[in-house]
């Protein structure tokens, strides 16, 4: 998160909410989907129950389950339908960041799908509200997925590597 996402800025919103210790990084011991699903309900429910100074947005790393992309961008669906069972729709919602991300259309290797990779399977929980306010304060906010294409891109794959194998 350090390097990449508030290192080349490829969220602007980020570095804000991680100096002021507002986001909550869960790291799951889930084996199975049905695990992280009941484990996704609880922090879905405790993201809205807590004051958005205290968390704004919550890591939920899930190390030992949806390992294949396909399977995790399935789960994305379940993900949506907790959301909605809990009556959080325009509340909350659930990005996704995976180690083999890669959007439809493209190849495994491309490097756009970076910008969507992470170390391991990561569910964003996220409040629409820090949205909103986040797109008042950076009209221009539909740019930043081009932005962060454009980054990853001049950066290339060496680039990316050496950016972690480099300390601090």
């Amino acid at each position: 998160m350090e390097k990449a996402v508030i290192g080349l800025n490829l969220c602007p919103f980020a570095k804000s909410v991680y100096v002021k210790n507002q986001v909550r990084i869960v790291v799951s011991d889930a084996t199975e989907p049905a695990q992280l699903a009941e484990e996704l309900a609880r922090e879905l429910q405790l993201l809205a129950e807590t004051s958005p100074e205290e968390t704004d947005t919550t890591l939920l790393i899930h190390p030992y389950v949806l390992q294949r992309f396909l399977d995790f961008n399935e789960f994305q669906d379940i993900a949506d339908a907790i959301v909605a069972e809990l009556d959080l729709d325009g509340v909350l919602q659930v990005a996704s960041f995976h180690p083999k991300f890669q959007f439809e259309g493209t190849g495994i290797n491309d490097i756009s799908n970076y910008t969507n990779r992470s170390p391991w399977p990561t569910l964003h929980l996220i409040r629409e509200a820090s949205i909103d306010r986040a797109v008042e304060a950076f009209p221009e906010a539909e740019a930043i997925f081009e932005k962060n294409i454009d980054t990853v891109t001049q950066l290339g794959v060496d680039g990316w590597q050496a950016l972690f194998a480099t300390k601090s």
